[in-house]
């Protein structure tokens, strides 16, 4: 049996967080489709996720028979320096009109993707995309200012649900893997993705521009 030794690069930071709403259906129902416009928002402090499990083991002859863990969904809870009203009163599924909010009723949250990259210390970026959120929680403080800093910071809650009819919930890239390597934050973040083979298209097609960038530049000195 084979040993393979493994030196992952620990976290250095989160980056930005990415937010695209869905075009969701007549039922208020998520569909396969986004709206044009990713938010990207640089104002993370700090993110913590964490998964919802549903856990059971099956009992026979008395010994345990079988048991499974489902990963039914994931909660994302972030803290930012700043989140802007109007993208979190759209969250929250407010009544959002020329710079005026009415806040609250009976209101139905919409869908929305979700996001952010971690960055290594050696440089390399664990990147995803959550296609199905919703906004749980959020808070809404500020205390007056004194002679001493202080963050005035916001917290946000949101809840990843699966997307697909495997009940995926997440698509990562970590370009710590030499297949993903040339795949970049900006590519990735372009639109919200949902299968590995988008994942590596975009890859193929960043192969493709890099290759076409060489040649064209060897071909301008060659004439040179």
């Amino acid at each position: 049996m084979a040993i393979e030794n493994k030196h992952p690069a620990v976290k250095y930071t989160v980056g930005a967080q990415y937010i695209c709403f869905n075009k969701m259906s007549d039922e208020n129902e998520w569909t396969e489709e986004f709206e044009e416009t990713v938010y990207k928002l640089p104002t993370v402090v700090d993110i913590d996720v964490s998964d919802n499990d549903d856990s059971y083991d099956l009992y026979a002859s008395g010994d345990i028979y079988d048991s499974d863990t489902t990963t039914t969904s994931k909660e994302i809870s972030e803290t930012n320096v700043a989140f802007p009203t109007e993208l979190l009163a759209k969250m929250k599924g407010d009544d959002v009109d020329s710079g005026v909010i009415l806040e609250g009723g009976p209101t139905v949250r919409p869908f929305f993707a979700y996001g952010v990259p971690i960055m290594a210390k050696d440089g390399t970026y664990d990147m995803r995309w959550y296609p199905k959120c919703k906004l749980t929680e959020n808070s809404d403080a500020a205390q007056t200012s004194t002679d001493s800093h202080s963050d005035q910071n916001d917290t946000i809650t949101i809840k990843a649900y699966g997307f697909n009819d495997d009940k995926q919930i997440a698509v990562r890239a970590e370009t710590a893997n030499e297949t993903l390597a040339s795949l970049t934050e900006d590519s990735f973040f372009a639109a919200p993705l949902l299968t590995r083979d988008a994942v590596l298209a975009l890859v193929s097609s960043s192969k493709s521009s890099s290759t076409a960038s060489t040649t064209s530049s060897k071909s301008k000195t060659a004439t040179e």
